[in-house]
């Protein structure tokens, strides 16, 4: 237990150093996260509920890929890294109020993200939009639903917070398409298609010739969701017009998409 809670995914490294903005989560600390060299890293990746067993704030419900999820991550200074998962400590630095630090420090950078870079979520669309799957079917069902209650239905449960966090940002997404179409354009129809094509590639991948469709899909509603989001990040990346930034649009895209149920499955 706890040597996959420590192989971190590149896309995850990627997200947390750019959601960083090379500060420490702690947030009295004012350390950046790279040396005076300007190349050397000495930032430290923090598991808010433990890799292993003898760690600060272990959740012995969680499997290894929860525990090094993005969501059970937060990025830190070597001394605060420290001080926080030093067992004497493990009152003061309880799994919510971690949670909290890296709610507030990551959402203020992609709000400063997306403020200074007024074009990131309109770049992620056109991205998004321009990816040419094999045998995308058009899909006319736009219907959405309560993200709790979906959330419920699919038994989401790494990806909850997330989803709750970007749900926010649907408002500003579906003003974005409706400026879309108003110039002719049908990205917004060609961008959902293209996610509800690579779910339904995706699912069937965990499905197989199961008789249980929707108990498998429960069982793995959060690999699916990570996976939509790597399949995308990966393609948007082979194109010559790649922009880093855009990796961190894409997981508001996606749960757009997942409220417009292009993403999992619908409650009944």
């Amino acid at each position: 237990m706890g040597d996959l809670a420590r192989q971190y995914k590149p896309s995850t490294v990627k997200k947390l150093f750019m959601l960083s903005g090379n500060q420490c989560a702690e947030p009295s600390c004012s350390r950046q996260l790279l040396a005076k060299d300007g190349e050397s890293i000495v930032a430290k990746i923090c598991h808010i509920e433990a890799a292993s067993d003898d760690g600060p704030r272990f959740n012995i419900d969680m499997d290894d890929d929860e525990r090094r999820h993005f969501d059970n991550l937060i990025l830190l200074c070597d001394e605060d890294h420290t001080i926080i998962d030093n067992k004497v400590n493990e009152a003061k630095f309880p799994v919510l109020l971690l949670k909290e630090w890296k709610k507030n420090h990551e959402g203020k950078l992609l709000s400063e993200k997306l403020r200074n870079k007024p074009s990131l979520l309109k770049d992620a669309i056109n991205s998004i939009a321009n990816i040419n799957w094999d045998e995308v079917e058009e899909e006319v069902s736009l219907s959405s639903f309560n993200p709790k209650d979906k959330l419920n239905y699919n038994a989401v449960k790494r990806n909850v917070s997330l989803i709750n966090e970007y749900k926010s940002y649907h408002g500003k997404i579906n003003s974005l398409y409706d400026e879309i179409e108003k110039q002719g354009s049908f990205k917004k129809e060609k961008l959902l298609n293209n996610i509800r094509f690579l779910y339904v590639k995706i699912k069937g991948k965990y499905v197989l010739d199961s008789e249980d469709e929707l108990e498998i899909i429960k069982s793995n509603s959060d690999n699916i969701i990570d996976d939509i989001y790597d399949e995308i990040y990966a393609k948007i990346e082979e194109t010559s017009s790649f922009d880093e930034d855009i990796m961190l649009a894409i997981n508001l895209i996606i749960v757009d998409a997942f409220m417009r149920c292009k993403i999992l499955e619908e409650p009944v």
